[in-house]
């Protein structure tokens, strides 16, 4: 599933967690987290290894590339450019100094392939080393036991590697995220309650190895099984998008992520410590935190309003967003499209920049994964991403060294509200290094 999520899971965790506040806690500002969707900045050294092609992925550079010749001027983004992305991204279009108090570096992703939903969590301190990637063909006996002692009806299709239950939910590998990433469970809600599709898709988490297992109910143009086909990498499953699922209204989809342990994500541990969390975009569907104020929203415009708006309330606060439209627009492979959302996305950035002028205040943008729109294919790619901080009061600018993960985005996100990064599962701050002349 590439669009918005309509609801998630939010498995509980075991581990008790703590506030973890550190002792210069008090006074501390606004911590503003913005996840520019499928927002690379380069291959990293294993995005070959599915699709060789991948190897020369590149979002940032090729959409620059692309604006020039097709706006006939370079790509206007004074703000990302201020921020420190030309200090981490060689493209000739973006300066290579700023005179903002900005850290600025990569990061590498921490996570098995390049998803959306693993990115996320794993940004906010999740250890996903336990998360693999998996075709269903490979898993079949055992989510077909798990299936059948939960009292279920359980046989192939036709003989291939997805499974049928109940006569009317097909069990399949998603064929919309890269290959083994997630699995779904899906039905026509004309054969079977949405109720019925969880239950299923609940007991395929229980076994899955996999990062997501959806549960997808809707109306289709016909039955499922024709609607059924190839993916990449030995994958079979609904083509989900063929079937009318998305054009025909009454869409029910529910994901289910790997075991976390939320108490020990940083929304959970800033709401712990007394810390406001707003969550805005698809970090209003996918991140938990029971407290948290949440505004779901695709269109780019709704998310950077959202963010100001919680921005601009007094005190201290944890604002995660993520900016959807720009990953739909790779998803398209329409370059044009992702420029104009990155203007789009820079213009709003101003005005956060603005707003967030206190010392202990901190903007940090980033993001998930890459998805290149001119790379041929409709998938994410597997880049590194940009961590650019605007940091108020800071005496000059600094470059941050390669993070071997987003969960030390997590961590310095944390350590810049004044809580323990410790407290996290997964992440170690980015330190700061020698001034940028």
């Amino acid at each position: 599933m590439t669009g918005n999520t309509v609801a998630h899971d939010r498995a509980s965790g075991t581990g008790s967690g703590t506030a973890g506040r550190t002792g210069g806690r008090e006074g501390r500002g606004r911590t503003v987290v913005v996840v520019i969707d499928g927002f690379g900045i380069g291959a990293m050294p294993d995005a070959g290894a599915l699709r060789p092609g991948d190897a020369g992925a590149d979002t940032c550079g090729h959409v620059l590339d692309h604006a020039r010749e097709a706006f006939g001027r370079p790509l206007r983004l004074p703000v990302l450019g201020a921020l420190g992305l030309g200090l981490v991204h060689p493209h000739p279009d973006l300066a290579r100094r700023t005179r903002q108090p900005v850290a600025a570096g990569r990061a590498a992703l921490g996570y098995p392939g390049a998803d959306t939903f693993a990115g996320h969590q794993t940004m906010m301190g999740a250890d996903f080393s336990r998360v693999t990637v998996a075709r269903l063909a490979d898993h079949l006996e055992e989510v077909t036991a798990a299936l059948r002692s939960a009292g279920h009806r359980v046989g192939l299709l036709d003989g291939r590697p997805l499974l049928v239950v109940d006569g009317g939910v097909l069990v399949h590998d998603n064929l919309e995220a890269d290959p083994g990433i997630n699995w779904n469970t899906s039905a026509r809600l004309d054969d079977c309650a949405f109720d019925g599709i969880l239950a299923v898709a609940r007991t395929v988490r229980e076994v899955a190895p996999v990062a997501r297992v959806i549960a997808v109910g809707g109306h289709a143009d016909g039955p499922l099984p024709s609607f059924v086909r190839d993916g990449d990498g030995g994958t079979v499953g609904l083509d989900t998008p063929a079937s009318g699922f998305y054009r025909n209204g009454g869409l029910q989809v529910r994901h289910l992520g790997a075991r976390l342990d939320h108490t020990r994500q940083l929304p959970d541990l800033a709401a712990r410590a007394g810390i406001p969390v707003t969550l805005v975009g698809k970090a209003a569907d996918i991140l938990a935190c029971e407290s948290a104020v949440r505004h779901p929203a695709v269109p780019t415009a709704d998310v950077l309003g959202h963010t100001l708006e919680a921005v601009r309330a007094p005190g201290e606060a944890l604002v995660v967003a993520n900016v959807q439209e720009s990953d739909l627009a790779g998803h398209q492979q329409d370059p044009e499209r992702y420029a104009r959302i990155l203007e789009q996305v820079d213009a709003g950035l101003a005005g956060l920049v603005a707003l967030l002028d206190r010392p202990g205040d901190r903007l940090v943008v980033t993001g998930d994964h890459g998805n290149d729109p001119t790379i041929g294919h409709a998938y994410h790619t597997r880049e590194y991403v940009p961590v650019l901080i605007h940091r108020p009061g800071a005496p000059a600018v600094e470059r941050l060294p390669d993070a071997d993960s987003l969960a030390d985005v997590g961590a310095t996100a944390a350590a810049a509200l004044g809580l323990d990064p410790t407290g996290l599962a997964n992440g170690t701050r980015i330190p700061e290094q020698a001034a940028v002349g």
